[in-house]
């Protein structure tokens, strides 16, 4: 285990790789946005750190040499919400989904960009750091969004939603900026795991963009991730 002293006060982050090379990067990355870096170099001395420094995020290497790293992700949600990213050699979708459904925040695949992971580290504190209170309304440009009052404004016009589009509403709007499989928001707005996941997502998603989006054809709020899921990224 090794630490250090930079960035933002109170912000802790855990890197767990088996390769010193990219901890080093990584840490360098995170110059100016954590205050102290952790590294653990197996799954077991990560999971430990995780349970006993609480980091306020962890970054995560699927390729770690004693526990999968999908088995890593579900052994850390047992006992933490803490804010995750997987560094991952895995492009497929499949590979996406299946660790987003094991708990994982967001991933980045190798070779990484160091802004794109500087970018998405800044994004998931910022949701971390959001209240639950916060999470029941948000300002977005011009649209507006009381959970508590359901009401959802756009340019000063209240808009109509159906039960099932408040639903998927409501899960957006509480994982906003993490992208959501496809099961994930089919459990959460359904709540049953048969059914086409991706047709029903298809529609209801469709409806709520030309409700919510400026412009429906090209999407600024509700992103896809090709054939993985959608994030809903007002700060963008």
């Amino acid at each position: 285990m090794s630490g250090s002293e930079q960035g933002d006060a109170g912000v802790t982050v855990l890197v767990v790789d088996d390769e010193p090379q990219i901890r080093r990067v990584v840490r360098n990355a995170l110059d100016g946005i954590a205050s102290r870096v952790l590294e653990g170099s197996s799954a077991r001395e990560g999971l430990d750190l995780a349970a006993s420094a609480q980091p306020s995020l962890v970054i995560l290497d699927l390729s770690l040499p004693d526990l999968d790293g999908l088995e890593v992700c579900r052994d850390l949600r047992a006992f933490s919400s803490v804010p995750l990213i997987v560094l991952s050699a895995r492009h497929s979708d499949q590979d996406k989904a299946a660790l987003l459904d094991a708990g994982a925040d967001d991933y980045v695949t190798k070779p990484f960009s160091t802004l794109e992971l500087q970018a998405r580290v800044r994004a998931q504190l910022r949701r971390a750091n959001r209240t639950d209170g916060a999470n029941k309304r948000l300002v977005a440009g011009g649209l507006e969004i009381d959970l508590a009052r359901r009401i959802v404004r756009r340019d000063g016009v209240e808009v109509h939603l159906t039960p099932t589009e408040w639903g998927l509403l409501r899960a957006f709007v509480a994982n906003r900026g993490r992208t959501l499989t496809h099961r994930q928001l089919f459990n959460a707005v359904w709540g049953r795991a048969e059914g086409d996941a991706q047709q029903y997502l298809r529609v209801y998603v469709g409806q709520l963009r030309r409700k919510l989006e400026a412009d429906p054809v090209r999407p600024k709020l509700i992103r896809t991730d090709p054939a993985v899921g959608y994030r809903f990224d007002p700060d963008a």
